[in-house]
């Protein structure tokens, strides 16, 4: 097998082995690191359904982590689909409403971020060691939600390791923040910040830019890298649940080996959709990837136009982890649809900075082509959540009903539809108020975990271990700033 480099999305004459991008996070033009070819599938999906989750991860992320020994990369993934996952089958696949979800908010804190984010830590700790890195590694991240407690979860207590999380104040969800706030270990750092999402994922973005704040830090014995899905680390775990869906409904019987499926992703950063993407490219028979935006449908708009806008309002939703604007993953898309060329992609990446928007060509729309965008409204989310509730007693979040809506819409469209697989991509115990109130508007007098006892009550599920937890841990992360003050905190945390 022969070794797999990254190249950047935005100049030419980059080439890192994968645990180099894993550290790095962000390339030094600001671009993204993206592999400079897509592998095939190692096996048959047929050989693939007779291993379980860990098995099927290995044989995925060997082909894109070749500079990763055997060794190596298995001890990764045995330390990070452990029984910090509630199920053994660590993403298992529910039917419900004509469509199978796959459950991926079984791990520390019932969320999708999980499953890259419980084994990103491993990965960058063996890279370190790797590439000889004798700094302190410092995990900046920027988290509409999700993404801030699985990163300090993974990163938790880990040696050689901080971690610096950056949320919008007033742009998560109670549960979400108090996930956050609540988070022990003494190299974890909390922050939230006077803007949105877009505002804190910018500002990281800029320290990471910053070449005398990271020769400062340099000399100070710290080095920056990302937990965000901009890193190659935790996007090549996500192609894995893609593959592992197939091949469960193969040993299952719901299809046979070569039958096509359509996926359907609640998209933001665009990351887990772009995860999907790179799974077709393996040779993984999937037909159309369903891009399903919630009101902030900036996603949406670019794949009916060409024409990517984030200059619009930004809007609030119940769906939070979806409020973006600025979707950094679909970078990627645009270097392979610009045909690889990394001076085209950072042309349209220096427009969108400057003027905040950008076409694509009627050759790049082209190839486009196994997308559909779909967007669903407030109003939509919350009748789905209450539709498949009273069809079936299956209950989801808001960020599942987005996707869930946009299934609906599609295969309504679609004259010949296919076995569907939809990313439920967080636990309805994560949203209770607005699960809840979509179900029966009485409920929304309740207080937060109020409704949470209400709502095991109403699945016949227990409440999970990460949401009881912290119904009564101690805050002990209370620091706010303004955009512009976050490379201040930063500094004070490091001393």
């Amino acid at each position: 097998m022969s070794d797999l480099f990254y190249n950047s999305t935005r100049s030419e004459g980059v080439k890192v082995s994968a645990s180099e991008a894993i550290l790095k996070g962000l390339c030094d033009d600001g671009g993204l690191f993206v592999p400079e070819r897509v592998p095939a599938l190692p096996k048959t999906p047929s050989e693939l359904s007779q291993m379980d989750y860990r098995g099927v991860a290995y044989e995925i992320m060997k082909e894109f982590l070749t500079d990763f020994t055997e060794q190596e990369l298995k001890a990764c993934i045995n330390a990070a689909y452990d029984d910090k996952f509630d199920t053994p089958e660590i993403a298992p696949l529910k039917e419900a409403g004509g469509a199978y979800y796959l459950e991926l908010f079984h791990g520390r804190t019932v969320a999708f971020k999980d499953m890259a984010l419980s084994i990103l830590p491993h990965l960058m700790t063996t890279a370190a060691r790797k590439n000889q890195i004798r700094e302190e590694i410092v995990i900046l991240t920027a988290t509409s939600g999700d993404t801030g407690k699985a990163a300090l979860s993974g990163f938790a207590d880990v040696p050689g390791t901080r971690i610096i999380v950056f949320f919008p104040k007033d742009g998560v969800s109670p549960i979400q923040r108090q996930q956050m706030v609540t988070q022990t270990g003494d190299n974890t750092f909390v922050v939230a910040v006077n803007g949105n999402f877009d505002d804190c994922q910018t500002g990281v973005k800029k320290m990471f830019g910053d070449k005398a704040l990271s020769l400062e830090l340099l000399d100070k014995g710290f080095r920056f890298s990302s937990a965000n899905s901009i890193n190659i680390g935790r996007l090549v775990p996500q192609i894995v649940y893609y593959v592992y869906a197939y091949t469960r409904l193969l040993k299952d019987g719901k299809i046979a080996d070569g039958d096509e499926i359509h996926v359907v992703v609640p998209t933001g950063n665009f990351g887990n959709i772009l995860a999907a993407y790179y799974a077709k490219r393996m040779g993984l028979p999937i037909s159309k990837l369903i891009c399903a935006s919630n009101e902030n449908k900036v996603l949406y708009d670019f794949f009916q136009t060409g024409v990517y806008d984030r200059n619009r309002e930004f809007i609030l939703t119940s769906s939070p982890s979806m409020d973006i604007l600025i979707s950094s993953n679909l970078e990627r898309m645009i270097y392979h649809i610009a045909g690889n060329d990394p001076l085209r992609t950072g042309e349209l990446m220096k427009e969108l900075r400057e003027t905040g928007h950008y076409t694509i060509t009627d050759e790049m729309r082209e190839r486009l082509q196994d997308f559909r965008g779909f967007y669903t409204s407030e109003q939509g989310t919350r009748e789905k959540i209450k539709q498949l509730f009273s069809d079936t007693g299956y209950i989801i979040d808001t960020h599942t009903a987005v996707a869930g809506h946009a299934c609906d819409s599609f295969l309504s469209d679609n004259e010949q539809p296919l076995t569907t697989v939809i990313a439920s991509t967080a636990s309805p115990f994560k949203f209770p108020r607005s699960v809840m109130g979509a179900i029966d508007e009485k409920y929304e007098s309740l207080e937060d975990f109020a409704l949470i006892d209400e709502l095991s009550r109403l699945s016949g599920l227990p409440v999970p271990a990460p949401i009881e937890e912290i119904r009564k841990a101690p805050v002990r992360h209370r620091t706010v700033c303004e955009i512009e003050g976050m490379p201040k905190v930063v500094r004070e945390f490091l001393h």
